[in-house]
């Protein structure tokens, strides 16, 4: 489904302090986004507790005081972000995956780390992982809220799909201002190529500059033909990728 088809950001929400804090991390992906932040606690099937009167009832109560305490978690935060609320039954995964089909992003919480009897994950988180319609966001905090203004870490790799993950971890970034850290792991990378060589990523057209700090100005410029075609004839320093360019020492690489 189209992005632009989504009707929300769903959380699973179940009463923990762990859905909580992702439904708090969502906040800023629906207000992104423009959506709803869609708030969905599953009454599991089962037998009833003794002594707790009919079980819908109870699992109801216990869903509306799950819900009333994220909302309130939410709403805290003061951000505009519209609410929505729902209470389903069936099994936690099959109840979300079929709630992704409708979302841009559905968000679980976690607290575990490492390996229990169940996964690494949990059923929830391994059923959304493995079959949801949408992307995951597998939210793990040890107690309060997430950490904020973290680093984004994604991987560049040679897989079909790589620009579209480096396009959301961006994204991630842009919603959080946070910094995206980028590991190269792609075959053709001339940062694995070189590991010995200190690379410094800098995007052409960001404004980066590098004057003020000792040994941040481009001492040597190195460009192909185009650009050395073109040198010859210049008076004053380009609008070039290479800031300062060609006002300073350039070694052409004619080929």
């Amino acid at each position: 489904m189209s992005q632009l088809d989504a009707k929300a950001v769903v959380v699973g929400v179940n009463g923990s302090q762990a859905a909580v804090n992702a439904a708090k991390w969502a906040i800023d992906e629906a207000i992104g986004r423009q959506l709803p932040l869609r708030l969905v606690y599953v009454m599991p099937r089962g037998p009833r507790r003794i002594g707790s009167g009919p079980r819908s009832e109870w699992e109801v109560e216990r869903g509306e005081i799950a819900l009333a305490e994220a909302e309130c978690a939410i709403q805290s935060e003061r951000k505009p972000v519209e609410i929505e609320t729902a209470i389903v039954s069936g099994n936690p995964a099959e109840a979300l995956i079929n709630e992704s089909q409708d979302a841009a992003l559905v968000c679980v919480g976690t607290a575990r780390r490492g390996w229990a009897s169940d996964g690494l994950l949990g059923p929830t988180a391994t059923g959304l992982v493995a079959r949801a319609h949408c992307p995951v966001a597998i939210i793990r905090t040890s107690d309060g809220s997430p950490r904020e203004l973290g680093v984004i870490a994604v991987v560049l790799n040679d897989e079909p799909d790589n620009d579209e993950v480096v396009h959301q971890a961006m994204e991630e970034g842009r919603r959080r201002h946070a910094i995206v850290r980028q590991i190269d792991r792609r075959l053709n990378s001339w940062v694995r190529r070189y590991p010995d060589v200190h690379v410094q990523t800098v995007a052409a057209g960001s404004g980066a500059k590098y004057g003020g700090k000792p040994g941040s100005a481009i001492e040597l410029a190195v460009v192909g033909r185009a650009d050395a075609e073109e040198m010859a004839a210049l008076a004053t320093p380009n609008c070039h990728p290479i800031v300062g360019y060609p006002d300073c020492s350039v070694l052409v690489v004619r080929h």
